[in-house]
């Protein structure tokens, strides 16, 4: 397997050439994140570059251990007046290589989901490094939904690449793009319509 920090860096950087083509308008339109601009985002990733182990502690406690208010205050902490700041910010980062007290895998899911969080509301299209997506399929159906990941809803169906060899779960089956698998069992519902088999009901139902 390919070692995770270069793939988390040519994500950034992908997402970073993507970002610089937006115009002002784009970059205030809502993203798949429920209450954040692509702005927003586009900040959220510059905080989450600059994580580190006694700094997510330090966040936390000024958070009141509430995990989406330290989101929240990071996101704003790190939102520049204007998107170029905020696009400046996010090429400083581009090749930090510290995370969180947490699995080094959940750094490429967070290059990967926030750029489909941003890319999929603008008609962007991205191939991905393809180990970027499968590893992050991985992690996310091992992990708790309270830690951000989608053990929940992946123990309900089987899971199929269509363009991957991944293979995960039991139970009626869902297949499709490594992708949307991936969106979905995260709560990307809109990567449903992707999806094909007996367990897309199942899914939904869960939507």
């Amino acid at each position: 397997m390919t070692e995770i920090w270069p793939l988390v860096r040519i994500e950034r950087e992908a997402l970073i050439a993507d970002l610089a083509r937006l115009s002002p308008e784009d970059w205030a339109r809502p993203s798949l994140c429920d209450g954040w601009s692509v702005h927003d985002v586009a900040a959220h990733l510059v905080d989450n570059a600059k994580a580190t182990r006694l700094g997510i502690v330090g966040a936390m406690i000024r958070a009141c251990f509430d995990f989406d208010r330290q989101n929240d205050q990071g996101m704003r902490r790190e939102r520049g007046d204007s998107p170029y700041e905020t696009l400046e910010r996010l090429r400083a980062v581009a090749g930090r290589r510290t995370g969180p007290p947490a699995p080094v895998d959940s750094r490429l899911v967070e290059e990967v989901l926030h750029g489909e969080d941003i890319r999929c509301p603008l008609g962007i299209v991205h191939a991905y490094e393809p180990e970027a997506v499968t590893r992050s399929l991985a992690y996310q159906a091992r992990t708790s939904v309270g830690l951000g990941g989608g053990r929940q809803v992946a123990a309900t169906v089987g899971l199929r690449a269509t363009d991957a060899d991944v293979t995960l779960g039991e139970g009626p089956e869902v297949h499709g793009p490594a992708l949307s698998l991936l969106m979905v069992i995260s709560g990307r519902t809109v990567a449903l319509d992707d999806l094909e088999g007996p367990g897309v009901p199942v899914l939904r139902s869960r939507s």
